[in-house]
């Protein structure tokens, strides 16, 4: 598959990614939807290898426009692991006591611990994404919140934690295709919001603060993946196969029975 990385001081153009583009897998649906399910099983090993090792950790940062299918990725990638050691955190409004911190400070304390995998569904990057598009920043502050996010990521990784960011891309017609659905739905109906709409009219803002993140922020240690989203099928198991290549490259190990048991006999 295409590594849809972004490469560190690469310059990110949203405009010039298709967010249809499926060509990074040979196949098409039926054979993309197959290879997942074997990505799914593998995931689920991995995972509790990962669990068992309890020496390195592992953060996974979903963003992406409303509608471009966090929930759904989530949903699908670890439909089969154990729920004991994954968590998802949700980044929305601070809270007063947040408010009170530094902006990174209610993301360190959702950063996964030794054995575990956590997902941001949303994440700290949206101190540099709304924040700025709704005017709450301006360019010194968030210029400044680059730095300390890929410091605050490093420091993390030098730890032990493996750090993988999927921006989640899809175009403006998909999104639209999407939020009528939610109002022709029936059972989609408690997912739409009226700020889904007032949010889309900076669609171009949003555009362009998530193109300086996206530069800015690529780094050796914590890469972004531009992640073509139009198909859901493709977004679903181009995340699957980089987190399980991920995770294998860990080389991690069940730990050896411990010597005191080793002579002992189940009667």
């Amino acid at each position: 598959m295409k590594t849809h990385r972004v490469q560190p001081g690469q310059a990110v153009h949203l405009d010039r990614i298709d967010p249809q583009d499926a060509s990074g897998f040979d196949g098409g649906k039926a054979d993309g939807l197959k290879k997942l399910e074997k990505l799914t099983a593998r995931l689920d090993e991995l995972q509790e290898l990962l669990y068992a090792d309890h020496t390195r950790a592992m953060l996974i940062v979903l963003q992406g426009m409303d509608t471009a299918g966090k929930d759904g990725t989530i949903r699908r990638v670890f439909s089969g692991v154990n729920p004991e050691g994954v968590r998802v955190a949700s980044f929305r409004v601070p809270s007063a006591l947040e408010s009170d911190h530094d902006f990174l400070w209610r993301a360190h304390q959702q950063v996964p611990a030794r054995g575990e995998m956590v997902l941001f569904n949303r994440s700290h990057y949206e101190d540099v994404l709304i924040t700025r598009v709704h005017g709450l920043i301006q360019r010194p502050v968030w210029e400044r919140r680059y730095r300390e996010i890929n410091e605050f990521e490093r420091s993390l990784t030098e730890e032990g934690t493996t750090l993988l960011k999927f921006f989640l891309h899809i175009s403006r017609a998909e999104q639209k295709l999407r939020l009528k659905e939610r109002l022709d739905d029936p059972t989609k109906h408690w997912k739409f919001r009226e700020s889904d709409v007032e949010e889309r009219q900076r669609w171009t803002a949003y555009m362009e603060a998530y193109e300086e993140a996206l530069t800015r922020t690529s780094t050796p240690w914590a890469p972004w993946y531009l992640v073509p989203s139009n198909r859901k099928w493709y977004r679903d198991l181009f995340v699957s196969q980089q987190i399980v290549n991920a995770l294998e490259g860990l080389r991690m190990h069940y730990p050896p029975l411990p010597r005191e048991f080793r002579t002992t006999r189940v009667r």
